[in-house]
This record gives C-alpha cells, structure tokens and sequence, in this order.
C-alpha cells in the first residue's frame, strides 16, 4: 500500500535531530530502500537470509532485498538519516497492516503471524489489530533515536488510524543456544504473559524447559520497546524457519498502554 501524500499532516511523518526523519513510504523506491535495508540487517544479524553473519551493507548484494506477498498489502515506515556525505539513507523501518487491508476469513489467516502461531484466541479483537512486522534497524544506529523515532511512528499511526491492537512477532537470536530466548521466556511468565484467553500456540514450538538460562536476558531494542509500552507475550515462543530465530508473539492494547510511553512517543505533554 502506498500512500500518495507520505509528508501530509495526516500521516506519521516525524524529524528530529541528528539528522533523521520518519515518514511513511510513499512511492515504490522507498518501500525498495525498505526491503533492501531489512534484507542487511536480517542478514547482518545472522538469521536465515541470505548473507554472512556479520556482513556489513558493503558486503551485500546490491540487487538483493527481503520481500513476501505481505509487502503490497502494508504501509512501510522508514527513519531515513541525513548526513554531508550523500543522499539520506534507510536505517530503520518496519511494515504495518492494518485490518482495512486484511479480507481474509478468518481474519488471522491473511496476517504473516499465522505463519508462526495459531491465531484464533484472538480472532475476536483482529477487527480492531495492525499486525507490524518486519522490523529492522541498522547496526550503527541502534544506540541513537532511530529505534525510539520507529516506535514513535508506529504510536501516532495507531493513533491517526483509531485501531486499538497492534500485534506482531518479536524475533530473538538463538545462536546461543537459546538461552537467552529462554530466559526472557521465563521473564515473561511473571512480567508480561497475556491472559490465559489470549495465548496462541506456536505452530513449531521451541523446547524451552531444557535449555540452560542466560544470567540476564538481553531483549532486543524492538521487543523492549513494546514491553515499556505494556505489550504482552501471547505464549510461549516458537521458530521462525525464515529468519532462524525464536518468535514470540506479542499484543499491545493501547487502551491498557502506559499512558506516559505513549504521550512521549505522540509529543503529547498531557
């Protein structure tokens, strides 16, 4: 889905410092400068794309790029970075697909979740749910406002669409075995899990009981975002065989949302 007028009023478009600035896709290069960016850093993050574990942008293939027949239905978010040394670049972007473009019955059929979990627990509320996806940010500016200038796009556009849910499939490195993943897992089961009417199962579980635990969980920028923002694990994780990763499924209802997270990522003071 591509929208004609990305930089109007009402669309998410942010700028902030340092040279960055959010907005909506809004032509065909820009959701090719999308896909291209997610295909380095799914790449760069050692999952199952193409690529060496590792690989910077200069490594890759030019001409390659992550893509799946979701991509048309969805509106692409990008934080593109400016600097004196050339055009701006993609840093961080994620796709949202929101119901209006979702047909599918039942609806969680046409969502790239049901890949992963069975969905129908939550069937009654995907009426209301933009599943985001795909969500990557480069190596280099995951310490900067990149990842908090995303997540505050995904916030406004809930907020300009009035749909209540945002649900998406949070991937977690298994190449330590998967300690880590399950660590967080067990960090979950006290802090975040979902009530038990809303636990989808993982159509691939992953056997989480065995596996020795990380000291302290290391989440990922995206995953931590969502839990700041009062998102909950809808059970326990499964495999993601395109990207090798664990996946866990996460649901978001704004209504029950910190409300400071979100005045802060909206630019509302009160």
């Amino acid at each position: 889905m591509l929208l004609e007028t990305p930089q109007s009023h009402d669309h998410p478009s942010l700028t902030g410092g340092s040279g960055y600035h959010l907005r909506l896709a809004g032509t065909a290069a820009d959701v090719l400068a999308a896909r291209r960016l997610r295909f380095e850093v799914f790449a760069a993050d050692g999952g199952a794309m193409p690529g060496p574990p590792g690989a910077d942008a200069e490594a890759l293939d030019a001409d390659e790029f992550d893509a799946d027949e979701f991509d048309d239905r969805c509106d692409h978010l990008i934080v593109w970075h400016r600097t004196d040394a050339g055009p701006p670049q993609a840093v961080a972007t994620c796709r949202l697909l929101p119901p209006h473009s979702n047909d599918a019955e039942p609806r969680g059929a046409g969502l790239s979740t049901d890949r992963e979990f069975g969905l129908m627990p939550l069937e009654h509320v995907l009426d209301s749910t933009v599943e985001v996806g795909r969500a990557g940010v480069r190596a280099d500016h995951r310490a900067g406002p990149a990842v908090s200038m995303l997540w505050a796009g995904v916030a406004r556009y809930l907020h300009l669409t009035g749909y209540r849910y945002l649900l998406g499939s949070a991937p977690m490195d298994l190449r330590d075995g998967g300690s880590n993943a399950a660590s967080f897992w067990d960090l979950a089961l006290t802090r975040f899990l979902a009530p038990a009417e809303r636990r989808c199962r993982p159509r691939d579980p992953i056997s989480i009981g065995g596996l020795e635990r990380a000291a302290t969980p290391q989440v990922p920028a995206v995953l931590a975002h969502l839990m700041r923002l009062g998102g909950k694990i809808c059970g326990p994780p499964g495999y993601d065989e395109i990207l090798g990763t664990a996946a866990f499924l996460v649901l978001l209802d704004t209504q029950a949302a910190d409300p400071r997270q979100v005045r802060r990522l909206l630019g509302h003071d009160g």
